[in-house]
């Protein structure tokens, strides 16, 4: 889903009306369901005001009848399409909870014992999964919070869009001139995009001076590139095996890339520069900051995805959040006492959390130690990150519940500091 969080429901009022939606991209489904067993059958709606004003009145008038003392309104978790429709019931008197899917698609093959899939049945699904009590209430992250969710996310598309048109831009060069890579290891640098730039025809490039050439790749890259790279380059170009026909036509194609690598580059930076700037917007991000190891898309990042770490009491809820909590399976003598995490939750979440554990267990890094002794009992590397990954889930969540800012105190003795 795409802006909510969520948190395991205990349990419900007996006299509550359970209302459930089958979302769709067009049309959704509804269904309503009273305490003693009386229901309005699946209909169909839209998203519109009119038809959101409609099925909110329908389902108000049932719950007249029904003298029901709560309303619990599901769904399934199924991308943007239900966004429109929380966001519209909100602020409205009921209960809004969440469905896992995997449990609708078990439940509905013991409804009729068929995984029949209809838009009629479904919603019935989802009803009978929340009178079991296996749903998740939704915290919607609200101004800030959902800044940071939506620039997070824009971030991580333009990252996907940069990384297909490296991936062309690779492809490509190495038809014209795959000597290239044995000169820059990556062709997305500075120094070899001004290069496929303003040269992207090898042939060019052996024609040019050798001295100019240094002079502007000295400058380009700060001092990296000298006199010896800058003849390979050229000494290069001037024995490439590249294709000679169509050169042309290649190297626009070459020429449009770049500047779309270089447009992505430029946007991704103004996101992060706005993401810096609605942190300061919100009271506890000092306190994540504060962890050595977590930068500002990190800590922008966790907090877009969790909304608000305030809604959640206990670590366990935020920890199934992320789809970090561990789960064993055992049958009889079948006891191995492997666990692994679910992975039930929010991926972009599980993928900040991994990228900060390894900044944190570089040497010099607050979880080191840490990660080099579970290398000594045996743990695998990637386990041991993710492990990691899991203790600094644990490390943020303690600091904003206690308002305090991390110590790093003589690299092993780790201290926390109340924030003044």
């Amino acid at each position: 889903m795409g802006t909510i969080q969520t948190k395991k429901v205990k349990k419900f009022n007996p006299k509550s009306l359970i209302v459930t939606i089958d979302i769709g991209k067009e049309t959704h489904w509804g269904y309503f369901r009273a305490p003693d067993g009386t229901e309005v059958k699946p209909f169909a709606f839209h998203t519109s005001r009119t038809s959101f004003d409609k099925f909110y009145n329908k389902m108000e008038r049932f719950a007249g009848r029904q003298g029901v003392e709560e309303i619990i309104v599901g769904f399934e978790s199924t991308g943007p399409y239900a966004e429109p429709f929380f966001h519209y019931l909100k602020d409205k008197p009921v209960k809004l909870v969440q469905i896992n899917p995997m449990h609708t698609k078990r439940i509905k093959e013991l409804t009729d014992n068929s995984p029949n899939k209809t838009d009629r049945k479904d919603p019935r699904v989802i009803a009978d999964v929340i009178a079991l009590g296996h749903v998740l209430t939704l915290v919607i992250p609200q101004k800030n919070a959902a800044q940071l969710r939506r620039l997070s996310q824009a971030r991580q598309r333009l990252i996907k869009k940069c990384t297909v048109a490296s991936n062309q831009l690779n492809a490509l060069v190495y038809i014209l001139f795959p000597e290239l890579s044995t000169i820059f290891k990556d062709i997305t640098c500075k120094s070899a995009l001004y290069v496929l730039r303003h040269h992207p025809i090898p042939s060019d490039i052996a024609a040019l001076d050798r001295q100019a050439l240094t002079r502007v790749l000295k400058k380009i890259s700060r001092g990296r590139i000298g006199t010896q790279r800058t003849s390979a380059l050229v000494d290069a170009a001037s024995r490439s095996v590249g294709i000679q026909e169509g050169q042309e036509a290649l190297a626009m194609e070459i020429g449009l890339l770049i500047e779309e690598i270089n447009r992505h580059h430029h946007c991704i930076e103004q996101l992060e520069d706005q993401m810096q700037e609605t942190l300061k917007g919100i009271p506890y991000s000092g306190s994540i900051v504060s962890i050595k190891g977590l930068g500002i898309v990190t800590v922008a990042g966790l907090i877009g995805e969790v909304g608000d770490f305030g809604q959640f009491k206990t670590i366990s809820e935020i920890t199934k959040l992320a789809g970090l909590n561990l789960y064993e399976i055992s049958s009889g003598k079948h006891t191995n006492g492997r666990r692994r995490i679910s992975k039930r939750g929010r991926p972009l979440m599980r993928k900040l959390l991994f990228f900060a554990a390894i900044n944190t267990i570089k040497r010099g890094g607050i979880m080191h130690d840490t990660y080099h002794q579970m290398l000594k009992r045996g743990m695998v590397k990637i386990k041991a990150v993710t492990a990691i990954s899991r203790k600094l889930l644990a490390l943020i969540f303690a600091l904003v519940r206690d308002n305090a800012v991390y110590v790093d105190n003589y690299r092993c003795k780790h201290e926390l500091k109340r924030a003044a």
